[in-house]
């Protein structure tokens, strides 16, 4: 098997699309990897030193490779994907320069960590002693393994495997891990940046905390109860258990699961109707905003003005509390983005893209 000397790599953000505070709930979502990208460029050293150039943030790493490798701050991700690896048996015989570059809005809610990390997981597996090319599935898994199990955190699986499989897909985690690739003919979207800073691990943990609570109030007197099968014109018997808050974020969340299997049908038939596909992120930021209670003023006027202009709908992306919102607009993108601008957002025109590629320069 041939050994590479050099190996460039890059992964996409991610939009979520239908879904969103719902994987970790075992409940489906729909997400897209959008036309930002995160790129990783190494070459291999002549000692065990990974010395990690990061240009974009004016920041430097250095790891010697002494496993197991200690963290040093929270969310260590270079380390921790290398002791993922060495844990699965990955050895790595020398150290690499590398250099990281991205696209996407840091901590805005487009995964650019998920990204990162997927594109680093990919990396060092094929340049490792063991030279494996991953299929985008088993890069997902490791990425997953090392961002949120590693540190406990509370996010799901949604990232990982939408950045690093590509384009659109519908992802089902119950009974078991099931992904369908859509593939849609969907036109041109625009991501705006609020420039809000968010707080992603406090909301996911908060939002996820309230809806897991709920259903272990309800489990109290219905083992039976689970949030997959129960269909919405049966909740009004448990209204009477919970409190009024309670009750409609319960509400909610199952709302929000029946939208995304109707935008699921939409997007898998052959002629999309775009106007309706637009309506429906509309329906669920409005649900994210007034129940989740995860939008911000700026992020909401942001999708207004969007859609005076043109756009056919958006919602908040990500965990919320700031960050990105985007929109649909297969028409008008360039108006739209400036509509964005012009209230203090930063935008971007976006399409749908592919996931983990590389380029490779081998041994002679």
């Amino acid at each position: 098997m041939n050994q590479f000397n050099e190996l460039k790599v890059s992964t996409p953000g991610r939009i979520c699309l239908f879904g969103e505070h719902q994987d970790y709930l075992g409940l489906p979502v729909i997400a897209s990897a959008i036309s930002l990208r995160i790129y990783i460029y190494g070459e291999r050293r002549k000692d065990n030193l990974v010395k990690i150039l990061m240009p974009d943030i004016n920041e430097e790493d250095e790891i010697v490779l002494d496993f197991p490798i200690k963290y040093i701050k929270e969310r260590d991700y270079f380390r921790s994907v290398l002791n993922i690896l060495w844990r699965k048996g990955y050895t790595f015989p020398t150290g690499f320069n590398i250099k990281v570059h991205g696209e996407i809005p840091i901590n805005a809610g487009t995964s650019s960590s998920s990204a990162l990390i997927v594109t680093w997981v990919n990396f060092l597996s094929q340049m490792s002693k063991q030279n494996k090319k991953l299929s985008p599935e088993e890069v997902a898994q490791l990425a997953y393994e090392a961002e949120v199990l590693e540190f406990s955190e509370p996010g799901g699986m949604m990232d990982q495997y939408t950045t690093a499989i590509g384009g659109t897909i519908y992802i089902d985690f119950h009974p078991e891990l099931k992904i369908e690739k859509l593939n849609p003919e969907l036109g041109s979207f625009v991501l705006g940046n609020s420039m809000q800073p968010k707080d992603t691990k406090f909301i996911l943990s908060n939002v996820k905390n309230r809806i897991l609570k709920v259903i272990k109030e309800l489990k109290k007197f219905d083992s039976s109860f689970s949030l997959h099968n129960i269909h919405l014109n049966d909740l009004k018997q448990y209204e009477k258990h919970l409190s009024k808050q309670d009750f409609e974020i319960l509400m909610g969340t199952l709302i929000n699961r029946d939208i995304t299997q109707e935008a699921r049908k939409i997007l898998k038939s052959k002629t999309i109707d775009h106007k309706l596909f637009g309506k429906l992120l509309l329906e669920h930021h409005k649900i994210l905003r007034d129940v989740l209670k995860i939008s911000t003023p700026k992020i909401d006027l942001m999708i207004k003005e969007a859609t005076k202009v043109g756009a056919y709908g958006g919602k908040i992306n990500g965990s919320g509390g700031g960050g990105c919102m985007f929109v649909y607009a297969p028409e008008n993108s360039l108006e739209v983005k400036k509509a964005i601008e012009k209230v203090g957002g930063e935008a971007f025109i976006i399409t749908l893209d592919e996931g983990i590629k590389e380029e490779i320069l081998e041994i002679a």
